[in-house]
């Protein structure tokens, strides 16, 4: 087929390149497959595209770690400036995509497409997901108006953006969703439609690098709950956490002793930031709690996860609370 579009395929494991015991048992090992028997389980790819296929790492993607994310921003990176690639698909698992897809979204600097897919089912299981999901991925990402998307996340019939999606089950293939903002779009059998594009700044328009960076910085996300103390907060502080992210009741809130051990981290200057644990909502600065006499960040409608992966990002750089705070806003 004349012209094909080149894709590169970046493989990191997970459930799509899982192996189970039997068809019909919930149970199986991530990550057990290499990226060429994914690609040959799907000979119908090769007319979507010319590809290849790289190994990068082969984990269940609740081991996914700040060194396999600088280790795919760096290889994705040099895919996308070469001019012999269209676009860029990662296969993961899908416990923690959102946050691969995000840390990419803000370090990548290209408008070439990338996209990552994962699934539900390892390949051997009844109705597996895997095979559709990566055959739409690679539609989506030799598909010229998925430039300058951003990073998108695609499964089941369904294109997400990078900032929006979120792991809502815990066993349905239709687990990835984008509460609140909504679809980028949709692809049925390679078959694509787009209903809008990222509202905040991200890819080639992103200040964040990993050029030359060896490893993020350390950022805990501490829980709030009825009872709360400040004592994992306290724990987070003396064990070098550089970033607290709390994951708060409503809007970003936590009780009066755990607010006195979140203070005090701030004032030791570990950069601390609000975010909520409830699904969705905006977590906005100096509602309820002055952030300004706290020296606090309110996250806005960033989870604690992606919460926590921005402020990596703007650790690397020494930036002050009013310029993180700046960045929660645009990124």
């Amino acid at each position: 087929m004349p012209n094909r579009p080149h894709i590169a395929i970046l493989a990191t494991g997970g459930t799509i390149a899982g192996a189970s015991a039997s068809a019909t048992e919930a149970s199986y090992t991530a990550g057990e497959f290499p990226v060429e028997d994914l690609v040959g389980a799907v000979p119908e790819v090769r007319d979507l595209a010319e590809l290849t296929c790289e190994q990068i790492a082969a984990i269940g993607s609740q081991d996914m770690t700040g060194a396999i994310w600088l280790r795919l921003a760096l290889r994705a990176a040099e895919l996308t400036a070469d001019d012999e690639i269209d676009g860029v698909v990662i296969t993961s698992g899908t416990d923690t995509i959102e946050e691969t897809a995000f840390f990419l979204h803000l370090v990548v600097h290209t408008a070439k497409p990338m996209v990552l897919t994962g699934a539900m089912r390892p390949p051997g299981a009844l109705s597996a997901d895997g095979p559709l999901n990566l055959y739409n991925a690679i539609a989506v990402a030799a598909d010229p108006e998925a430039r300058g998307k951003g990073v998108l996340v695609v499964a089941n019939d369904k294109i997400h953006g990078a900032r929006s999606v979120v792991k809502a089950d815990t066993t349905v293939v239709d687990t990835l969703q984008s509460p609140g903002r909504g679809l980028i779009g949709t692809v049925h059998f390679g078959d694509t439609r787009y209903f809008r594009g990222p509202v905040h700044s991200h890819t080639g328009a992103s200040p964040f690098s990993v050029d030359g960076v060896d490893s993020l910085p350390r950022v805990d996300v501490v829980f709030a709950h009825a009872g709360m103390d400040g004592k994992m907060i306290e724990a987070a502080a003396a064990n070098g956490a550089r970033g607290i992210v709390l994951a708060g009741v409503g809007s970003g809130n936590l009780s009066r002793s755990a607010m006195a051990a979140l203070g005090a981290a701030a004032g030791a200057g570990i950069l601390c930031v609000r975010s909520t644990r409830l699904p969705t909502g905006f977590v906005a600065r100096n509602v309820e709690i002055d952030d300004d006499a706290h020296g606090f960040v309110a996250a806005g409608d960033l989870s604690p996860q992606k919460a926590r992966v921005l402020l990596q990002l703007c650790l690397l750089d020494g930036r002050s609370v009013a310029e993180v705070q700046e960045l929660f806003l645009n990124y």
